[in-house]
């Protein structure tokens, strides 16, 4: 026997029973986004890896250690997507979307790729939707992006989700901060692990993000940009925090929130939801005013968010009974005699072709294990097809969530049954 072939290590197939729950989540999410005003984007699934060196940050996390870089045929070095508002920003350039009104409201539902520690609700290859909104800094549009999220995780049902919210500051008031910053980790050394002492030297931030207790426990006393801002950061911070109250979201401060990429100014938030555990993050994001105009467009703020799909369904299924599970075909047809095999395959043909959903057996099964069938595919119906019933030119509808059964004309079984299928009943 030949060696069985598996996915690799972090990805994962979506099985078709997977499929209507994954559906509805798209739905609803496509829905909030519609009524905020943000039109889908979609870009290529993979971009020049220096769209993300220059836009995410090469101090990064993502950027050294996580990214799957190859070289085409070309020769040139190509990344498969790690994150969305980088290639969304590149595709604002690419397009001109700087004519077009601003802002400009994108939202997407793209596979990102990370080669990380695969964890419960964490993947290698996961999907997210985001949305990015260019050309405003304005407080009252940051407010707006995370009332989004907080709209769609209210619509769906998942509790116990938690808003934090910080600010990263600018080019004028981050410097100073972050040299205090590097003067505070430098002095606490000794008890940084390896990792955060290389960060130190790069982008001492980044320390925030360490896991390491140890380094935690330093990090409780560093000091607090959202103390070190700018009047203008300050305002804005202070102006946002009040359009978040207008909207009835509450939040709670966090100053060691500077989430993972490099190109974040000012707001910065991520909800998260104690069903996870300690892995709480379900999706955040924050402003990013610098990055249209790092990848070559034209001085461009931005502001936007990314969730996992996954992350949600996790917390979904550990909090609600009650997910779509996809609906069976309006009816599955037994065949009661081998004359009649035939007379159900060109009753499915028709049935499919007025638009209703129908299957049959095709494993030669007893007309008891037919009806068992037709139980598991949770059918409306089972048509049931006999000698009496092709001498009379009728079918026998039995409906399967009551036991009913009615013997009807071929013409009006089928009319049964597509009706059925529009009305979902």
């Amino acid at each position: 026997m030949a060696e069985r072939i598996t996915a690799p290590k972090g990805t994962y197939d979506i099985l078709p029973q997977d499929q209507p729950v994954r559906r509805w989540l798209v739905a609803c999410a496509e829905e909030i986004f519609r009524r905020y005003g943000y039109g889908r984007l979609d870009t290529p699934m993979f971009e020049e890896t220096r769209l993300f060196a220059r836009g995410v940050g090469e101090s990064t996390d993502i950027v050294r250690k996580e990214m799957y870089t190859f070289a085409d045929m070309g020769g040139r070095s190509m990344t498969l997507r790690p994150e969305g508002t980088a290639s969304a920003a590149r595709a604002y350039v690419e397009h001109g979307m700087h004519t077009w009104p601003q802002p400009v409201k994108l939202w997407y539902h793209w596979p990102m790729f990370r080669y990380e520690s695969p964890q419960s609700g964490r993947y290698r290859q996961h999907w997210q939707f985001g949305i990015e909104a260019f050309g405003s800094d304005s407080p009252m549009l940051d407010a707006e992006v995370i009332g989004v999220l907080a709209a769609l995780y209210d619509h769906i049902g998942l509790a116990q989700v938690e808003l934090r919210l910080n600010s990263m500051g600018c080019r004028e008031c981050r410097p100073a901060y972050a040299a205090e910053l590097r003067r505070f980790l430098e002095v606490h050394a000794p008890a940084l692990c390896p990792e955060c002492r290389a960060r130190t030297r790069l982008n001492p931030l980044r320390t925030f993000d360490c896991k390491v207790e140890g380094c935690r426990a330093v990090m409780v006393g560093a000091p607090r940009l959202t103390d070190s801002l700018c009047p203008a950061c300050a305002e804005h911070h202070t102006a946002v925090q009040t359009y978040l109250g207008l909207q009835g979201i509450a939040f709670v401060s966090d100053h060691r929130l500077v989430r993972g990429m490099d190109y974040y100014t000012r707001t910065t938030f991520e909800f998260q939801s104690a069903i996870l555990g300690a892995q709480a993050g379900v999706g955040g994001g924050g402003r990013y005013d610098n990055l249209v105009e790092a990848i070559g467009g034209p001085p461009t703020p931005g502001v936007g968010f990314g969730t996992g799909v996954e992350r949600i369904l996790l917390a979904l299924t550990r909090s609600r009974q009650d997910l779509p599970e996809g609906r069976g075909p309006a009816a599955y047809l037994v065949a009661l005699t081998e004359a009649a095999r035939e007379a159900a395959f060109v009753l499915a043909h028709d049935l499919r072709r007025q638009g209703a959903a129908a299957d049959l057996d095709f494993l030669g099964r007893s007309v008891k294990g037919q009806m068992k069938q037709a139980a598991r595919s949770r059918a409306k119906f089972a048509a049931i097809i006999g000698d009496d019933e092709l001498a009379g030119g009728t079918i026998t509808l039995k409906r399967l969530s009551t036991g009913q059964e009615e013997r009807l004309p071929r013409i009006d079984a089928i009319a049964r049954i597509v009706e059925a299928e529009r009305d979902g009943a």
